[in-house]
């Protein structure tokens, strides 16, 4: 029997999940190197695999102390939400060293690139097509999951359901766009600063916006699961805020790099 509901701070039962996770890691970052050098994928192959088991059961073991154990009591709870509240603060930062790196390189060209941005002969993208669908695309996204959340909130489960999966699907739809998008691209990571930082910034926000996909996806699992409830649903909100963020870097990927830059 969990001692868990019998206090009132984060104390959680013994897990290998940060064992197994710490291992996981490992065996990724050396199976890239092999990968890069060696051109042999297993240990990599490896890697991927028992990451993202580590991942499901350490996920499934959370919700079960969340939903079945009442283990995230509301002092357990405001400590997570401070927890989730530092995490994008740090994510933030994250994104500050791509603007910065971005706007000491086209603030003042250096001579090597000719002392012009973009770069002499580097065609931008045009920031009215694809990139200003993209921002329709967040921003109405934005709109749906504050929908789901107020539904769920006040008890309406089927518009919460819908403003969920309307957001996932337009979180894939923005990512099938951006990968047309780099497919297309006349310039690679390889042309001058310009390139650099334009696949760097945007890329690393492409990848954001596939992890907060995939945790709403989650979200709409577990609330089919009935896990959520309108009193009790940290883990609705933790998505929706970090849905936000994502919303609120590509306003400033789009203004900065897409338009101003461009």
């Amino acid at each position: 029997m969990s001692n868990l509901m019998f206090h009132p701070y984060h104390i959680v039962d013994k897990s290998p999940w940060p064992l197994t996770g710490a291992l996981s890691a490992f065996l990724l970052t050396s199976g890239m190197i092999m990968w890069f050098h060696s051109n042999d994928m297993t240990l990599y192959t490896i890697g991927v695999f028992t990451t993202i088991l580590t991942m499901y059961q350490w996920w499934r073991d959370i919700s079960r102390e969340g939903t079945m154990q009442g283990a995230h009591t509301s002092m357990v709870v405001t400590g997570l939400k401070w927890g989730m509240i530092l995490f994008i603060v740090s994510e933030i930062f994250f994104f500050v060293s791509f603007f910065w790196a971005f706007f000491h390189s086209s603030l003042a060209p250096a001579i090597e690139i000719g002392m012009k941005w973009p770069p002499i002969s580097l065609v931008p993208f045009n920031p009215f097509q694809i990139p200003l669908l993209n921002t329709a695309i967040l921003l109405a996204s934005g709109v749906t999951v504050t929908w789901a959340h107020h539904s769920l909130i006040n008890a309406n489960f089927s518009q919460t359901n819908q403003g969920l999966l309307l957001t996932v699907i337009l979180g894939l739809y923005f990512t099938a766009l951006q990968a047309f998008e780099y497919y297309e691209a006349p310039f690679s990571i390889a042309d001058a600063a310009y390139g650099s930082t334009f696949f760097m910034a945007t890329g690393f926000h492409g990848l954001h916006v596939i992890i907060g996909t995939t945790f709403l996806i989650m979200i709409l699992i577990r609330h089919n699961l009935k896990h959520l409830s309108p009193i009790h649903h940290f883990g609705f909100e933790a998505a929706a805020w970090y849905w936000h963020f994502v919303d609120v870097v590509w306003l400033f990927l789009f203004t900065s790099i897409y338009w101003w830059g461009g």
